[in-house]
């Protein structure tokens, strides 16, 4: 049963234009340069700071201590241990929301492996794939066994270990504004869940102008009766200031806040984890590290393939939505930011915060300096 009654539904609040790309062979290439804030840096190594911490005192974005959405360390929801009882008595249910496409294939489906590989996750979780694709759980492993990786140096059990995890991979059809399908799916998981004690985890893969309908539908059909139930929602978080409080406003209609965590993707790569540390523990780069030394920075963003099938989805976003205020800038962050007091969530945020106010504004008619590029024989 489709219903869009709710004044926060997608067909009211309008965060995309309607209108499909139609060439889908375009190279993306997006080079943003920005000028380091001219400012002293006084740093510190970020490590004297943290020592002695555990990590029950890093706190997530929202205020709630990081291990309260910890997935195998033995706590419950507020931090407080759990025994080996309680856990054989629970299970956790992992559904990724827009399943078929680009973002999971590539990236959640292989960092849910990397987890179960790593033996992260517990021992009773089950990963469902919904989306409106028309296809069955032996399509979906087939789908993302090509993307699954093992670490190098433990490769010998790498075929057990994808096959003990596509095992409990499964996928439902269905609309993403239908109540009725994800009460079909809440079915499904309470036959995987077995009458344990169910935590429930949803990763919206999908734009920001159906996040509303999706959480609608989780809130009144598919929540855990027994247990959490938390949503994970991926950048773009709107299309500018306005609609991403609107989309918060319209979020908490149907979850709290502590059940809302917001993601970029981009932040869990290597190389962007490793800049910290790059910054604030290296003997060499640690004072060369202000504007004394360095006078300007780029960040360049390059991909070697098209649309391949996110046309839809970049012609109505936009790539310097996608990219720029996202990925880019949150990199930029990572590199002109001060040190932060802690290793907390809230303070990392507040010296990010603080960059940005110090940058001056870029004017219209500089943005149309080669922003996105492809190859010569294009243009």
């Amino acid at each position: 049963m489709a219903t869009n009654s709710s004044p926060c539904s997608s067909s009211s609040t309008n965060f995309l234009p309607s209108s499909y790309i139609k060439n889908e062979r375009t190279v993306l290439f997006s080079r943003f340069v920005v000028t380091v804030p001219r400012k002293s840096t006084g740093v510190t190594q970020i490590h004297s700071r943290a020592q002695g911490r555990k990590y029950s005192h890093i706190k997530s974005s929202n205020g709630h201590p990081l291990n309260a959405v910890s997935l195998k360390d033995g706590l419950d929801g507020k931090g407080i241990p759990v025994s080996e009882a309680e856990k054989e008595e629970s299970t956790l249910s992992i559904t990724v929301v827009g399943a078929s496409g680009d973002l999971a294939k590539k990236k959640i489906f292989p960092a849910l492996f990397a987890l179960f590989y790593e033996d992260w996750l517990p021992e009773n979780f089950t990963v469902f794939g919904y989306a409106r694709t028309k296809m069955n759980d032996e399509e979906l492993r087939n789908m993302i066994s090509g993307t699954l990786t093992c670490r190098v140096n433990q490769r010998e059990n790498c075929e057990d270990k994808m096959d003990q995890f596509l095992k409990r991979c499964f996928y439902h059809a269905g609309q993403y504004d239908s109540e009725g399908d994800f009460s079909n799916l809440d079915s499904k998981l309470k036959v995987k869940e077995a009458g344990k004690v169910s935590n429930r985890l949803f990763y919206l893969s999908i734009p920001p102008n159906i996040f509303v309908d999706v959480v609608r539908s989780v809130g009144l059909r598919a929540s855990s009766l027994n247990g959490w139930t938390r949503v994970i929602v991926e950048k773009p978080f709107g299309r500018d200031s306005e609609s991403s409080g609107e989309l918060t406003r319209c979020l908490k209609q149907y979850l709290t806040e502590d059940q809302i965590f917001r993601i970029d993707h981009y932040l869990g790569k290597e190389l962007v984890e490793n800049l910290s540390v790059l910054r604030f523990s290296n003997l060499v780069f640690e004072p060369l590290w202000s504007r004394d030394y360095i006078r300007s920075v780029q960040l360049i963003f390059s991909e070697d393939f098209g649309t391949e099938g996110r046309g839809g989805y970049f012609d109505n976003y936009g790539i310097i939505r996608d990219i720029m205020q996202n990925h880019l800038l949150q990199i930029l962050a990572l590199f002109a930011m001060e040190t932060p007091v802690s290793l907390d969530a809230e303070d990392v945020r507040n010296e990010k915060v603080k960059v940005f106010k110090v940058n001056e504004t870029t004017e219209t008619w500089r943005c149309d300096c080669w922003p996105i590029q492809g190859p010569q024989q294009e243009w």
